[in-house]
């Protein structure tokens, strides 16, 4: 029996060795099956995937256009021409480029001219190569641009370029900074961070299989999504089994029963805080938007893989390290408990003194938080507006406004009825925002329309114009026209993000309430903590609208934020008040309600502020990848899990307690 004890730790040990050894590799390989074409999350069903696939009579060609334009202040001379006439010869070999570029298009004011190329497969490399060219034999003092819908996706791959090890070194620093602060040990910090590596690993090798397989959508934001929720949870786990096995060591001098019973005092919250968080992120395959369909799965296997990874891998080392996990600072058997004269244990007697001006106070403070949710601009960006750093895409499409319609080269493609070409054509001409259209082929009784836009393709006033060509054309009498192009599918982007947030967000509620109903044996309990949390996600929004739009300086958001902030804060604050309501609960069986609450909050007040720091600053690390959407969601998230941690959690959650009594139980038997 005591060969047993020491056999099944070594061997859980060497088998997560043999998974971070094989699955390792495969967090640098995510970027290979990674899409960032945003065309490619849309659903069939949208007006502009409809018209993609009509384009496809007109031209087998998956052409992504790229837009080469040449400028100078003072008006193009003869040299700069000829450099862009012989440019434009040399774009057509570049690998990936299809067909004939288009003639040289000059510019009104003669200040500047471009040319269109039309690039297949992923237009990284083209795009480079075509930049290439542009800086050979450039005459001095003419700016040249490679821009486009081909130019701005070779950015944002850009930008995710390095995700994976970037990540990891700001989230494993700020981690294992934090640990040795908390655990003042330099050999239990290094524990913690191999076991989030071995389950990174793990989730990394299942999210790689299924995306090189096509059974789900992995973008950059997803990708970065996965690197810190598989940090941020297996480290908050680890925190609470350590703390439990901490608290054990003192209790016994042997440390496999020690760990025995800090594995089954942890292993229902930390199960009920992982089911959470999966099923909630599961609620994104409601969504219409495959890249959200993508990010449900993505999320759920990585906090799959970090509950496996805590609650076998890590028991197991800790179980064969015992005492000596803690040095230089080992707890001994039979040392006394310092939870109850910390500070955790003022703040229990603070709330046991006041509770009810407590939980009024913290709710009204919360309220004012979230009186600035108004101000919240998430109805869209450019796309240009995507990027938090210069970049020649954007710049591109700067110039390109100062000098053509901002829509040229990526024209707006009106499907309809070769017999109403007429009707449709006066119809788009007739759009304010549209500086022309023409029609561009006919084939199985089909017309093909190109409708030229005022403002650039990516723009908020682009969309506009979008918007009511659908609405001219759709009206064009037996027409069965359809409106298709890059902004059009922005535009069924936002609007399908916008839908998908009135859909998941009831579900999510009513999944966390289930799975809390369920833990807690409860329903009272249950709503208040909901309602806690939801109270806490407004406040968080408010104070995030102020941020952007007054700090940061930020242009708006894009509609999928606050679904994906409310998805995150809600499945991560929930986790907090399941760490402390189920020792509240497992402590109020003998002591009480009001005394067992009070004992709750002191004895997992360190260990849940710490997993919130922890969880807080990995968050914050996806703030290094010059993303729009991502700075959003790192500090949403990682102020708000500290609103919870700090505030919620720690006053909110145990004064209502307190103050409500045995009531909220209800209907257990712990409320008679």
């Amino acid at each position: 029996m005591r060969r047993l004890r020491w056999l099944v730790p070594a061997l859980l040990v060497i088998g997560w060795l043999a998974v971070g050894a094989f699955g390792g590799p495969y967090a640098g390989r995510l970027s290979d099956v990674a899409e960032n074409d945003t065309s490619s999350f849309l659903p069939a069903s949208a007006e502009a995937t409809e018209v993609a696939e009509l384009q496809q009579r007109f031209s087998r060609s998956d052409a992504v256009p790229a837009i080469v334009l040449a400028e100078r202040a003072g008006g193009l001379t003869e040299a700069d021409r000829d450099f862009l006439e012989r440019t434009r010869t040399r774009a057509e070999g570049v690998p990936g480029a299809t067909g004939p570029a288009s003639p040289v298009i000059p510019a009104r004011d003669g200040r500047a001219a471009q040319f269109v190329v039309g690039l297949t497969g992923e237009p990284n490399e083209p795009v480079e190569a075509l930049r290439g060219l542009t800086d050979r034999d450039r005459p001095a003092g003419l700016d040249v641009h490679v821009t486009g819908p081909a130019g701005q996706i070779a950015d944002l791959s850009e930008a995710f370029a390095g995700i994976d090890g970037m990540l990891l070194l700001v989230a494993g620093s700020v981690v294992a900074l934090i640990l040795v602060v908390v655990y003042r040990s330099p050999l239990l910090p290094l524990v913690v961070i191999v076991s989030a590596v071995f389950a990174l690993g793990l989730a990394s090798l299942v999210v790689y299989l299924l995306a090189d397989s096509g059974a789900l959508a992995l973008n950059g934001q997803s990708q970065g999504i996965l690197f810190i929720l598989v940090f941020g949870a297996a480290t908050d786990y680890a925190l609470l089994l350590v703390a439990r096995f901490r608290e054990q060591l003192r209790d016994t001098d042997d440390r496999f029963r020690a760990m025995r019973r800090a594995w089954r005092g942890t292993v229902e919250p930390i199960v009920a805080s992982a089911g959470t968080v999966i099923l909630g992120v599961l609620c994104l395959l409601f969504s219409d938007l495959n890249s959200n369909k993508g990010l449900g799965p993505v999320a759920a296997i990585g906090i799959a893989a970090s509950l496996l990874a805590s609650l076998t891998f890590l028991p197991a080392v800790l179980a064969l390290l015992g005492r000596a996990a803690f040095w230089p600072f080992r707890p001994v058997a039979g040392s006394p408990h310092p939870e109850a004269k910390g500070i955790w244990g003022r703040v229990a007697g603070f709330v046991g003194r006041r509770p009810r001006a407590i939980w009024l106070v913290t709710a009204l403070v919360l309220l004012a938080g979230a009186a600035f949710v108004p101000q919240l601009r998430a109805n869209g960006t450019a796309q240009s507006d995507v990027f938090l750093t210069r970049v020649e895409s954007v710049a591109g499409q700067e110039a390109l406004g100062r000098h053509f319609p901002g829509g040229i080269g990526s024209p707006t493609i009106v499907i309809a009825q070769d017999r109403a070409t007429g009707a449709v054509l006066t119809a788009t001409n007739d759009v304010d925002g549209v500086a022309s259209a023409r029609p561009a082929g006919a084939v199985d009784g089909l017309v093909r329309i190109e409708a030229v836009l005022d403002a650039p393709a990516d723009s908020a006033d682009a969309v506009g114009t979008v918007e009511r060509i659908r609405t001219a054309v759709h009206a064009v009498p037996g027409a069965e026209a359809k409106v298709g192009g890059d902004t059009a599918v922005m535009l069924d982007t936002q609007e399908t993000s916008t839908r998908d947030r009135t859909l998941i967000i009831p579900i999510v509620l009513v999944v966390v309430f289930a799975v809390l109903a369920l833990l807690l044996r409860s329903l009272l309990a249950p709503l208040l903590l909901i309602a806690t949390v939801v109270l806490s996600f407004a406040a968080t929004m408010g104070v995030s609208a102020l941020m952007f739009n007054h700090v940061f300086g930020f242009p708006g958001a894009d509609p999928a934020v606050p679904l994906f902030a409310f998805v995150f804060l809600v499945a991560l604050g929930i986790d907090y008040n399941i760490f402390l309501m189920t020792r509240v609960r497992e402590e109020a069986v003998e002591r009480g309600t009001r005394e067992g609450t009070l004992r709750g909050l002191t004895v997992t007040g360190g260990v849940i502020t710490s997993a919130g720091i922890v969880l807080a600053a990995t968050f914050s690390a996806l703030a290094v990848l010059p993303i729009l959407f991502l700075a959003q969601i790192a500090f949403i998230v990682a102020f708000g899990v500290l609103l919870d941690t700090l505030i919620v959690r720690s006053l909110l959650v145990p004064s209502l307690t307190v103050d409500i009594g045995r009531k909220v139980w209800w209907p257990s038997r712990l409320a008679r």
